[in-house]
């Protein structure tokens, strides 16, 4: 996928705006850091592995998002399992977990590998609050387990989302072997077509490999109020286990 061009406008509209919070991805954001940390605005980088996890502790950053292969959108390698608690151990700054995570098994087995909380993006694509086309909700509630694939590995920008026809042209011009110039064209502006004009079957449909967990629509405190009487009652379960 295209990275946006307007990066770098964007990076100084976020200190002009006096923006609280920014969370980065699909990228190394280290050149904004001094930039947004001189405007007393605190960073937090998705990372998809220990060297630049590392790389942002240096540069300043006030936590990071160590994101597994599972996640939708952009993503790395190494999975959540395997990279959060390498990550734990390499930095001394808070680190969030994310990917492969809808619910409270989830949320308890993050905190277990170290992390101080989650990130969830599948799940809250279906949250009543979120603006993103009916269309793209629908898709995310019938999933099945198997249901995502990935592509742009060709190009060095893979990316995770739902299964329909649009993704089957991606992958067919990658097995061809054709210039990735033509596949950032084709796969320009698919994001867009699917999240706002609810265009399903030619949009990318970003989505992680929880999917086939998302089953219902829910407003964002239910879906947090909910994940956090799963977790908190798992792990009373499992204090008795271990006694």
């Amino acid at each position: 996928m295209l990275l946006s061009p307007y990066a770098e406008e964007i990076a100084r509209v976020v200190c002009e705006e006096k923006v609280a919070v920014v969370t980065t991805g699909a990228g190394n954001p280290g050149k904004y850091v001094e930039m947004w940390k001189g405007n007393n605005i605190k960073v937090i980088p998705v990372v998809p592995s220990v060297a630049l996890a590392k790389r942002m502790e240096r540069s300043g950053v006030d936590a990071v998002i160590a994101e597994g292969h599972e996640s939708g959108g952009h993503i790395g390698e190494l999975t959540t399992m395997a990279l959060v608690p390498q990550v734990v151990d390499a930095v001394s700054i808070p680190v969030v977990a994310a990917g492969g995570i809808a619910d409270g098994r989830g949320l308890l087995a993050a905190l277990s590998l170290g992390a101080v909380g989650v990130q969830m993006g599948t799940r809250f694509l279906v949250a009543k609050e979120c603006n993103v086309h009916q269309n793209y909700k629908q898709r995310v509630l019938s999933a099945k387990d198997i249901d995502t694939v990935i592509t742009g590995l060709s190009t060095g920008h893979p990316v995770r989302s739902l299964r329909n026809r649009f993704t089957r042209e991606l992958l067919n011009i990658e097995k061809q072997g054709l210039d990735a110039e033509i596949f950032e064209q084709k796969a320009a502006g698919s994001l867009k077509r699917a999240a706002i004009d609810g265009d399903t079957d030619f949009g990318s449909v970003m989505a992680g490999q929880v999917s086939g967990l998302v089953k219902k629509e829910q407003t964002c405190s239910e879906i947090i109020e909910e994940i956090i009487n799963e977790a908190s009652i798992l792990y009373k379960a499992l204090g008795g286990m271990v006694k």
